[in-house]
């Protein structure tokens, strides 16, 4: 304590015993403490996006329930709705969340398609494909949006076909449209059965955990090597689908 002229004592915070000082040292008091749970407060609409992620991977969509998420992240069930909405919103949100890895995909798309039309090409157009859902799979931010959208594409849903045609769709288009020029005098329907067998190829290796045991344990799921032979294996695989026409031979007619 210390003494302020006329004998007043000044306490916590600078402020008088009197009433007035009092009510001034409670505010001040209240607005530090205030301040400090703001800034340790942890992100609840976070918590609950990333709850929702890891259940929905493990679990699906319709096996999972809101009050579950809620329990999950550790908030109120009321919040989930304050924050989302019904869940069908929640699901699209965790989608809309990640959409800076399609924008990525994209942008290596664009760069993509400057190299030289044939192998070249289609080799980077697989690579902008892979490598930004590699690396977010790797990572443990990304993880579960991995594994959640590879269960989705898996196992059709309403829901999740939603999804795709939101979120997916456009995508998948710009990448068909990209391998018919990279690879012309192909029909585009060949092109998006090249991109379907590419995703699928994605898809299980996001998702697999045999390839420990049937490699003997020489291999692990996810290994970020793996990543090349995934390359290699869906461009030879594209090519083999999209050969370029003047190596095809054409059928002769049958002699009259």
């Amino acid at each position: 304590m210390e003494s302020w002229p006329g004998g007043k004592t000044q306490g916590l915070y600078g402020c008088t015993r009197d009433l007035y000082g009092r009510l001034i040292c409670a505010i001040v008091a209240f607005s530090i403490a205030e301040e400090t749970q703001v800034e340790t407060r942890p992100d609840r609409r976070q918590a609950i996006l990333l709850a929702a992620e890891k259940l929905l991977a493990q679990k699906g969509y319709h096996a999972v329930s809101i009050r579950q998420i809620a329990q999950e992240a550790g908030v109120p069930l009321a919040l989930v709705g304050y924050y989302f909405g019904p869940k069908q919103a929640l699901f699209h949100a965790i989608f809309e969340r990640w959409q800076g890895t399609i924008e990525e995909r994209l942008v290596l798309l664009r760069q993509a398609q400057q190299a030289r039309p044939g192998r070249v090409r289609v080799r980077c157009i697989v690579e902008a494909f892979l490598e930004p859902v590699l690396r977010m799979r790797a990572s443990a931010e990304g993880e579960y949006y991995a594994l959640l959208v590879a269960r989705e594409l898996a196992y059709r849903t309403p829901e999740a076909d939603r999804v795709l045609a939101d979120y997916f769709d456009p995508m998948a288009h710009a990448f068909i449209d990209a391998l018919c020029e990279a690879c012309p005098g192909n029909q585009r329907s060949d092109a998006a059965w090249a991109y379907q067998f590419a995703l699928g190829a994605l898809i299980h290796h996001m998702s697999d955990h045999r390839i420990t045991r049937l490699s003997r344990g020489a291999s692990r799921a996810n290994d970020p090597a793996a990543a090349v032979l995934l390359v290699r294996f869906i461009t030879d695989g594209v090519l083999a689908v999209l050969s370029p026409v003047t190596s095809r031979s054409t059928p002769s007619k049958p002699s009259p």
